[in-house]
Parts: structure tokens; sequence; C-alpha cells
């Protein structure tokens, strides 16, 4: 009987070490992939890293005709467009979010939940499309002059109000980003214990208070995680922007203004190329998308790390 047992013992522990195995494998797997991408990207804009150095990221000269490349115009572009839809996208995420989770009843917020999330299915060229021939013409017909008419004091809404613009490429990116970050943030806040929203409202808070209280201080660290998935969606998105940015390698203050991101520059040029400089200048725009990418996502790391930290520290 102790033999039988030792040999059931054995056969576990080597399933253990074959599964610990394949899993560590698995792991150095997507590590070896990423350092692959990195290194790839690395050798083929080697050329234009040699011929511009740093002066790559704060040039605005973008001309194939003289191989002269600066990369500022398209962070300047990613950086704006990717900022203005998480403005837009995340209150109203966040809205959604507590209305699936905390005031619709359950048949009706599993209806709702599966139109929001249905948002995320629609192909990228169909946003493209539906902003070319109806948000870009309602924005520039509608929204665009009563943004001038009454802040046209400021600099972003000033200029000519034309379909294609900073302003329509960041409400359809807004749009695009909606169903992750509500998505997420709903399966945050269903997961706070019952006990704490029922402790809350028997010491007397209201809805809104409780929500305050026991309901959002307890999803910060998802609510960071659901932005930075959102921000990483905008930063990456390709085909929408660039059929509704005007693709302008200029920086202007105008939200009215064309302009372009580092993923649609590489879209639209990549093909087209004339030489090999400006080859090797597209693949350095993917570097550093890629770059910026990674430094957001150990930001995001750090910004739950920090929220937890203080959640389960509680006051000094």
């Amino acid at each position: 009987m102790p033999r039988v047992r030792t040999r059931a013992f054995g056969v576990r522990a080597i399933g253990d070490r074959v599964f610990n195995l394949t899993t560590l494998v698995l792991a150095l797997t997507i590590l070896a992939l990423l350092a692959g991408l990195t290194l790839e990207l690395f050798v083929n804009a080697l050329p234009s890293i040699k011929a511009f150095g740093l002066g790559f990221l704060v040039s605005s000269d973008w001309d194939p005709t003289t191989d002269q490349y600066g990369a500022l115009p398209f962070i300047f572009g990613t950086a704006v467009s990717s900022g203005l839809a998480l403005l837009i996208a995340v209150p109203l995420a966040l809205g959604v979010a507590l209305c699936l989770s905390e005031m619709a009843p359950d048949w009706l917020s599993r209806k709702l939940g599966f139109l929001v999330e249905l948002l995320a299915a629609i192909p990228s060229v169909v946003y493209g499309l539906w902003g070319i021939f109806v948000a870009g013409p309602w924005l520039r017909d509608h929204l665009d002059p009563v943004l001038a008419k009454y802040l046209g004091f400021l600099p972003f809404f000033q200029g000519p109000q034309v379909a294609v613009s900073m302003l329509t490429a960041s409400v359809i990116l807004a749009i695009m980003v909606l169903p992750y970050i509500s998505a997420v943030c709903t399966d945050v806040f269903r997961a706070v214990p019952r006990t704490q929203r029922e402790a809350a409202l028997a010491l007397g808070a209201t809805k809104w208070e409780m929500v305050r209280m026991a309901v959002l201080p307890f999803g910060v660290s998802g609510i960071i995680g659901a932005v930075i998935l959102g921000l990483g969606r905008a930063l990456g998105e390709t085909i929408a922007v660039a059929m509704v940015i005007g693709n302008s390698p200029q920086i202007s203050a105008s939200l009215f203004m064309p302009s372009a991101t580092l993923a649609s520059v590489i879209a639209n040029e990549f093909v087209e190329a004339t030489s090999n400089l400006n080859l090797a200048a597209l693949v350095e725009l993917g570097l550093v998308l890629l770059v910026l990418g990674l430094i957001l996502n150990i930001a995001a790391r750090l910004l739950v790390y920090g929220a937890t930290q203080r959640r389960f520290q509680g006051p000094a």
C-alpha cells in the first residue's frame, strides 16, 4: 500500500513539473516575441536612427522628396487625439458602467451590456466610413460652429471648419474605446462585495453616496486599468483614424485642422515609400509607437500598484 501511494505521488510530481515547465516556456515565448519584434524594428530603423538621431523625435520636417523626416507632428497628433478621445469616453464609460452595475435591473442590464459590447465588434473601417459620411459632416455643420462661436477666443477652436479634422478623429476614437472601458469598469463594479453596499445603505447613505464611498474606491485600480486599456486601443488605431483625421504632417493648436498620427502615417505611406531612408523613417515611427505603448503599460502597472497599496493600507 505505501508503495502504491509513493508511485501515485511520483506521477503527480512529474505532472506538476511538466505543467510548470510548459507555462514557463509559454511565458518566455511571449517575452521572446516582444524582444524579437523590438529588435527587428530597431534593425530596420537603423538607417533613420543614424541619419537623424534624437532629432527625429523633435523635428517637424516630413518631406520624402528631400529625405528629411521628423516624428514630432505625428507624436503630437497621436497624443492629442488619444487624450481628447479619453476625455470624451471615460466619463461616458463610467456612467454606462455604473448604470449597468448599480442602477438598471438585471434584465435590462444584460441587454444594454450586450449592445454596448457590440460596439467593439464593429470593424474599424466601418467606423471610418461612418466618420466620413455622417459624423464628420455633422460635426462640421453643427458642433464646430457652436464651439467657434462660444469658445473661439481659445486657439483650440479657431480656423476653418472641415469634416476631416483632429476633432472628428477624436470623436471616432472615443466611440471605439468606449465599449472596452465600460466593459472592464462594469465587471470591476460588479465585483464589489454586496456587504459594502448594504453597510453604506444601512448607515443612511443615498444611492449616490453608496456608489461614491463603497463602489468607486474599491474599483480605482480597475478603472485605471480600463483607462489604460482604452488608451492603448486609441494609440494603435489605424484605419478609422487615417480616414477621418486628414493626414497632414503639421502641428496646429486648432482641433478643426487636419493632423496625422503615428499609426495613420505608417498605413498611408509605407507601401509608397520612395527611398530606403523613407522606409526606415516609417519603421522608426513604428518603433516609437511600440516604446510609447510599453511606457504606458509600465506606468499603468505602477498606478494600479499604488492605488491597490493605498486601498489596503487605508488612511495613515
